[in-house]
């Protein structure tokens, strides 16, 4: 075994016996202790220990067997400092003694079991490496019993039965020393004893919705139980609610109430999470009737009670970030926005398609994939986020390709694909756009889009009309401002427009945006239709079930598998999905010769369509190759790369796996062994998005000529026009309008009235022909007769929100 240290895991991976004789040791030294190992951290600015994080730490000697160590270790951790930085540090400080601290151990356990739920008859394996400079020896145990004949390093149990549930544990030897690993859980599902619903996965696939809980009647005193299940490893958690609300000590698969009273009636369900990911199961209905009430009618109110729940035949979403323009500024939040409300978003059972940086012609072969996804009773939710504009009551969403300026025929018409999803018979249409709206003074094309009279349409619009919106300016990765607050009300059981109306309540609270950035809804919604709804295929059953082959051939990822090669050392090739069209590929070593004193694996040779930069593959952690939302639910001791924009792949994705050695008894001369890898097309790829436009739909509509005005979807009829709902935490002149002025608005804007928002500062601006704008600097400018084409603001919001209101006050003089 090497005595090299394992330089990539977290400070906070340190086992606690370790930790703590550290802290001990440093806690203790005056000369070489914590606090000049904080100096040295901080002196390369690498970790940012300030002199108050120094002086917040040495407060811990205040405390009962408080450790200033231990918090800056822990601050350090925190900030991303690794044992091999940790190492580095205390070779500098010259405490010998803290540095055998670290020293690895005779034996160490390099995997872990992983705690997993599948279901009855599949394959159970569990897999504990260790190393150590004696051989190995394994011993597995199912709680305090010895599992038979299972002396390897992985258990296998095949086929899997209900009886092998349990918790596990390994047990490894390497001569007279010998650890245990951590225990793992196993649940085996057993789904011919338990009801199976429409299975579902999570974003990154790691769990799987198999058994959803059941409507019940029941009478008072019964016993209710409710059951769901889903496979993924590590294993789920549970908790259920009841009417929205957590149960408390609800955390098992299984729900149980003993003795059931009235006021146990109530709409139940589950969350289900791990680590990263987080899934719901279907809402049910629990009827709790009182013996000595039930009348002759009880089961016909039962029933109509059922027929009455909203559903939808599926559920389908469209997500799109673009972010690395070309000929526009750049942007950040849209890939964190995409990412986060593709979580959500699978939780509510939607099967959701997340792109980033889309060309012209991929967003609209993508739209095209989308529709395909469509038909009659399906949800269909379509979010954009990126630079966009708004003329004459049409919204246009740009490409990473644009030119500059763009026009409409350079981008793509939101309500055109509101007209196509509309020809699908769906039962809910859901645009979330979060764009700019402000006039593009370049085009003057008049789009005439004809669309149906249907109850079912919402618009969520993250500004108001001939406005911007804005995202924050940070160091890291955050949302933008719409998504801010969506992320906390998508997963609430309200209809869709009650959601939004509380994403703009709380919008309107946030300081940094008011007057600049509010939320606008525009609905057409006649029924309580909610992203909550249950999902029953109806008539379509078999449609749908094709349309679900459609989607999960773009979502299936490619099987990790293990590499053999000629010297004796074996490679682990993982795969992981950021996005539809982002694949993160990982290679780990599982086995390496004992004569081998240094092994690495490395990927290369990737098709010129991916575009891949040489500097950011094979990176020792995940944020070095541009990985950042996946990275804590990764594999640790790999190494990384990202591939993008996959949707750009012809071919078949070939590469080669490069194994680098040496030998001591080479005089470590470096040897180097390769093998071809050949994955198909992975996920969005097979898709072939990049050909050219096929069957162009969605430009048909978006190109026509007249007003918009002259559309069906504007009758004056009081049932069907859009309603318009501002929200009333914009430019203090618009507060004042009274909530009548803003329904006479809404409705002269439908009848084909075109201007501003309504903010009089924008009139204002108007007039003295001033468009706010942003130089290379980031600094909101005001040139007069200067034209701009609109863009997201990506710089800091509370400094703008200075200069833009002095702005104003300054044209307004």
């Amino acid at each position: 075994m090497s005595d090299s240290l394992d330089r990539f895991s977290k400070i906070s991976q340190l086992k606690e016996p370790v930790l703590k004789k550290l802290c001990e040791v440093l806690d203790r030294s005056s000369s070489k202790g914590w606090r000049k190992l904080g100096q040295i951290a901080g002196s390369e600015r690498r970790f940012k220990v300030s002199s108050e994080d120094i002086e917040m730490c040495s407060l811990k000697v205040l405390e009962l067997e408080g450790s200033p160590s231990r918090m800056l270790l822990r601050l350090m951790g925190e900030r991303g400092c690794t044992t091999g930085h940790l190492m580095d540090y205390l070779q500098t400080l010259g405490n010998s003694e803290a540095v055998q601290c670290l020293k690895p151990s005779a034996l160490q356990i390099l995997i872990q079991p992983q705690s997993v739920a599948l279901i009855a008859g599949h394959n159970l394996r569990l897999s504990c490496h260790a190393v150590g400079k004696s051989p190995v020896q394994y011993q597995w145990f199912k709680s305090k019993e010895e599992v038979p004949n299972s002396f390897s390093p992985d258990l296998l149990i095949s086929p899997v039965h209900p009886k092998d549930t349990g918790f596990y544990i390994c047990r490894v030897n390497s001569g007279d020393a010998f650890e245990f690993s951590q225990w793992a859980q196993v649940d085996v599902l057993n789904l011919s004893m338990s009801h199976v619903g429409q299975s579902y996965h999570s974003v990154e696939g790691r769990l799987k919705l198999v058994i959803q809980p059941q409507s019940q009647r029941l009478h008072v005193g019964e016993t209710l139980q409710l059951e769901c299940g889903a496979m993924g490893r590590p294993i789920p958690r549970y908790q259920w609610h009841r009417n929205g609300v957590p149960i408390p000590n609800a955390t098992k698969r299984k729900l149980t109430i003993l003795h059931l009273m009235q006021d146990h009636h109530g709409r139940y369900r589950c969350e289900i999470s791990s680590s990263t990911e987080r899934m719901w199961t279907n809402e049910v209905d629990v009827v709790v009737d009182d013996l000595y009430a039930i009348g002759g009618g009880s089961s016909e109110f039962f029933l109509d009670s059922f027929a009455e729940q909203l559903n939808a035949t599926d559920k389908v979403a469209l997500l799109i970030g673009n972010l690395s323009y070309k000929n526009h500024p750049q942007l950040k939040a849209p890939m964190v926005d995409v990412y986060d409300l593709t979580n959500l978003l699978r939780q509510l059972n939607f099967k959701v398609v997340s792109l980033l940086d889309l060309t012209e012609s991929e967003m609209r072969n993508a739209v095209d994939e989308f529709l395909l996804l469509l038909h009659k009773g399906v949800y269909g939710l379509l979010y954009y986020a990126g630079h966009g504009y708004e003329n004459y009551g049409n919204s246009f969403m740009v490409p990473v390709d644009a030119p500059n300026p763009y026009r409409s025929a350079n981008c793509l018409c939101v309500q055109s694909i509101l007209k196509l999803m509309q020809e699908k018979e769906t039962g809910l249409n859901v645009f979330l756009l979060d764009m700019c709206r402000k006039r593009n003074i370049h085009d003057e094309t008049t789009p005439n889009i004809v669309l149906r009279v249907t109850a079912n349409i919402v618009f969520g619009y993250a500004t108001c009309q001939d406005a911007e919106a804005f995202e924050l300016s940070s160091s890291g990765f955050t949302n933008g401002v719409f998504v801010k607050f969506l992320k906390k009300r998508l997963l609430d059981d309200e209809k869709i427009t009650v959601v939004l109306d509380r994403v703009a309540e709380d919008m309107g609270q946030f300081d940094a945006t008011k007057g600049k950035q509010a939320l606008e809804i525009r609905s057409s919604l006649s029924e309580r239709r909610a992203l909550t709804d249950p999902i029953l295929p109806g008539d379509s059953a078999d449609l749908a079930h094709a349309h679900s082959r459609q989607w999960a051939k773009a979502h299936d990822l490619p099987e990790s598998m293990s590499l053999n090669f000629d010297c004796g050392a074996q490679i682990k090739l993982g795969f992981a999905a950021e996005f539809s069209n982002v694949l993160v590929i990982y290679t780990h070593i599982i086995k390496k010769p004992e004569d081998m004193s240094f092994c690495q694996a490395h990927v290369t040779d990737f098709s010129q369509d991916l575009d891949v930069d040489p500097k950011e593959m094979n990176r020792e952690t995940p944020e070095e190759t541009g990985i950042y939302l996946l990275s804590s639910s990764l594999p640790q001791h790999c190494l990384y790369t990202r591939l993008s924009s996959l949707q750009k792949l012809r071919e078949e994705l070939v590469f080669t796996v490069c194994l680098q050695g040496t030998f001591s008894a080479m005089d470590n001369d470096p040897v180097h062994w390769t093998k071809s890898i050949n994955i198909g097309k992975p996920l969005i790829a097979r898709l072939d998005l990049h050909r050219a436009m096929r069957r162009n739909s969605c430009l048909q509509t978006c190109m026509m000529p007249h007003s918009p005005s002259h559309s069906p979807c504007h009758s004056p009829g009081p049932e069907h026009h859009l309603q318009l709902h501002h929200v009333l935490h914009q430019a203090q002149d618009y507060n004042r309008l009274s909530p009548q002025h803003h329904y006479l608005e809404a409705h002269e804007r439908l009848q084909g009235a075109v201007g501003s928002c309504g903010d009089s500062h924008c009139e204002n601006l108007s007039q003295c022909n001033y468009e706010p704008m942003y130089d290379s600097s980031g600094v909101l400018s005001s040139s007069p007769g200067r034209p701009s084409i609109p863009i997201e603001a990506s710089d800091d919001i509370n400094e703008l929100q200075t200069v833009f209101i002095n702005s104003l006050q300054l044209q307004q003089q």
